[in-house]
C-alpha cells in the first residue's frame, strides 16, 4: 500500500510546484529557457543620393557626369563612359538626343564636374559604345553615329577626338561612311595618339593635329 501512495504523493508535489510557478508568471504558464528566436535584422540602408558638394553648388555645376536620355536595357550603358587618369582627374563622355558628343571632367582643381562641352554635334542617332582611354595626360575617344544605328545599321558619322592638359580644349575628326575606329595607341609620351581599323590609320600629334 505504502508503495501505491509513493507515486502518488510525488504527482501531487509536481502538481503543486506547477500551480505555484503559474502563480508567480501571473497566471501564464512557465516557457522553456532558451535565446529564443533572433530579432529580425534591421533593413540595410538604401545608398544615399549623390548631392553636390558647396563647390559644386556654388558653381551651379551638377554632383555627377550627365546621363543620356537614350533608354538601355542591356548590362552596362554604352552612351556613358568614364575613365579616370594617373593624376586623380576622371573624364566623362555622354550622348545627347539630336544634339551629339558631350564631355564633361572632375579634378580636385575643377571644384566637382565641369558644365557638359559639346565635342561634337549631329542629329544624327548614337550608335553604341563609347570609347574612352588615357595616356599620361592626353586623352582619346571615339564614338560613332548613325541614322538607324539602333536596328543594328553600321553607323555613318565616326567620330575621334583628343584632348591634353586642361581639357578645355577638344580636337576632333569626323570620318563618314566608316564602321569606326577598333583600336586607339599612343606613344610612350603620349604625344601622338593612333587611331586603326585594319589597315587605315589616323594620327594626331600635340603639334598638328590630325592627319592621315
Amino acid at each position: 500500500m505504502r508503495n501505491m501512495l509513493r507515486p502518488a504523493g510525488a504527482l501531487l508535489l509536481v502538481t503543486l510546484a506547477m500551480a505555484m510557478a503559474m502563480a508567480a508568471c501571473g497566471g501564464q504558464a512557465p516557457t522553456a529557457t532558451g535565446t529564443g528566436p533572433a530579432p529580425a535584422p534591421s533593413p540595410s540602408p538604401s545608398p544615399s543620393r549623390l548631392s553636390a558638394t558647396p563647390a559644386e553648388t556654388a558653381a551651379g555645376r551638377p554632383p555627377g557626369p550627365d546621363r543620356s536620355d537614350i533608354p538601355w536595357n542591356g548590362s552596362g550603358d554604352p552612351y556613358n563612359a568614364v575613365v579616370a587618369l594617373d593624376d586623380g582627374r576622371r573624364v566623362a563622355m555622354h550622348y545627347r538626343r539630336g544634339e551629339g558628343l558631350y564631355e564633361q571632367h572632375s579634378g580636385p582643381r575643377d571644384g566637382g564636374w565641369t558644365r557638359p562641352r559639346l565635342v561634337y554635334g549631329t542629329k544624327t542617332e548614337a550608335c553604341q559604345g563609347i570609347r574612352l582611354r588615357a595616356f599620361g595626360e592626353t586623352v582619346a575617344a571615339t564614338a560613332d553615329f548613325g541614322p538607324y544605328c539602333s536596328d543594328g545599321e553600321p553607323p555613318m558619322e565616326s567620330v575621334a577626338a583628343v584632348a591634353v592638359g586642361d581639357l578645355r580644349e577638344w580636337h576632333h575628326h569626323l570620318t563618314r561612311s566608316f564602321d569606326g575606329w577598333e583600336r586607339v595607341s599612343a606613344s610612350q609620351d603620349g604625344r601622338t595618339i593612333t587611331f586603326r581599323r585594319g589597315s587605315t590609320t589616323l594620327r594626331w600629334t600635340v603639334s598638328g593635329g590630325f592627319t592621315k
